[in-house]
């Protein structure tokens, strides 16, 4: 590509009157990191690419499966029959679209023991997980280190998004002090259309935009939901923090300080994660020693095994989705038969 062709990238976006020529530059010198890069995170990821942030870091603990293809708009059919971890298939993609940008994927799970590196020197967190657990973490540490972020998520024809911004609007435990109790709807149990995933990532990825150039007063200051089937939208005040608010107002970072969580069962997937091990897995080694027991493929990034009626996902760091069960101690006892303790 020319130089006066990448000049003619960005053009029609510096002609908006919001972001401009000087807009751009602090778009294409920002850093920010999206948390999860499935259905949420593949919009909000193409989009923020395609508009010139300079750096984006996506971490991912997932593989790309075909029922993912409806709606996560960065994958295809040769990403889902290799299985490939979505942050290396989404750092792929978007460089064939972009190469003027950086991407820094990044095949994990995140933490409380990674959470500091995962999220060193970034500017900006998106949301694009499937859990509270990891919303709170992703939360507790943005307030204590004044960073903002931006809650989104997706199901049904239902999408909701959260602009936070440490010390000035309400935090995500402002509006939610305790997670979701009782059943819940999941992309497994009411299905997901992809125009609501859209709609929920272009919403976030415009805030983001006006974060990166600075539009604060633009910002919105609403938990906003909308569902796009039935025609519903909704606001609640978020302008403010909520007086006794534990996280913001007490500074009581109680996911941040936890310990590293060795079991979660994956949203929808009648899938387990396993934690278990402290050092790497060779999965070329690892391939060996399973072919005798089972069904096994690997690439460089995961190996998939299966055993009747469970399938297995290694990564190198030694985490491990078994799927087939949810009971956690079936999976544990799966991963110690075959992989160890």
């Amino acid at each position: 590509m020319t130089s006066l062709e990448l000049d003619e990238r960005y053009s029609r976006q510096e002609l908006f009157g919001g972001i401009g020529v000087e807009g751009q530059r602090k778009l294409a010198a920002s850093r920010i990191t999206i948390v999860g890069c499935g259905a949420t995170g593949s919009a909000l990821a193409c989009l923020l690419a395609r508009a010139g942030v300079g750096t984006i870091r996506i971490i991912d603990r997932d593989y790309v499966e075909p029922s993912n293809l409806q709606r996560q708009s960065l994958f295809d059919e040769a990403d889902a029959a290799e299985s490939l971890p979505k942050a290396i298939a989404a750092a792929r993609k978007i460089a064939a679209f972009n190469s003027g940008i950086v991407i820094e994927p990044h095949v994990a799970d995140l933490t409380p023991a990674n959470v500091v590196a995962l999220f060193e020197e970034t500017q900006l967190i998106l949301d694009g997980t499937d859990n509270f657990e990891t919303r709170y973490l992703i939360n507790d540490f943005a307030v204590k280190n004044s960073l903002p972020w931006i809650y989104t998520a997706a199901v049904g024809s239902y999408g909701v998004t959260l602009n936070v911004l440490p010390g000035k609007t309400a935090c995500l435990s402002c509006i939610f002090a305790d997670p979701p109790q009782g059943t819940f709807d999941t992309c497994e149990t009411a299905g997901i259309l992809n125009s609501a995933v859209n709609l929920a990532g272009s919403i976030a990825a415009t805030e983001a935009m006006k974060m990166l150039v600075g539009a604060d007063d633009w910002l919105r200051r609403t938990l906003l939901s909308f569902d796009v089937w039935r025609n519903e939208r909704a606001e609640i005040a978020a302008d403010k923090p909520r007086p006794g608010c534990r996280t913001c107002g007490d500074h009581e970072f109680l996911h941040l300080a936890g310990e590293g969580r060795p079991h979660i069962t994956l949203c929808g997937r009648n899938s387990v994660q396993i934690h278990e091990r402290r050092r790497p897995v060779d999965l070329g080694q690892m391939s060996e020693r399973l072919k005798r027991l089972g069904t096994v493929r690997h690439n460089d990034f995961v190996l998939k095994f299966w055993h009747e009626p469970y399938e297995m996902t290694l990564f190198p760091d030694g985490r491990a989705i078994i799927k087939g069960t949810t009971d956690k101690t079936i999976a544990k006892s799966l991963y110690a038969r075959y992989v160890g303790s």
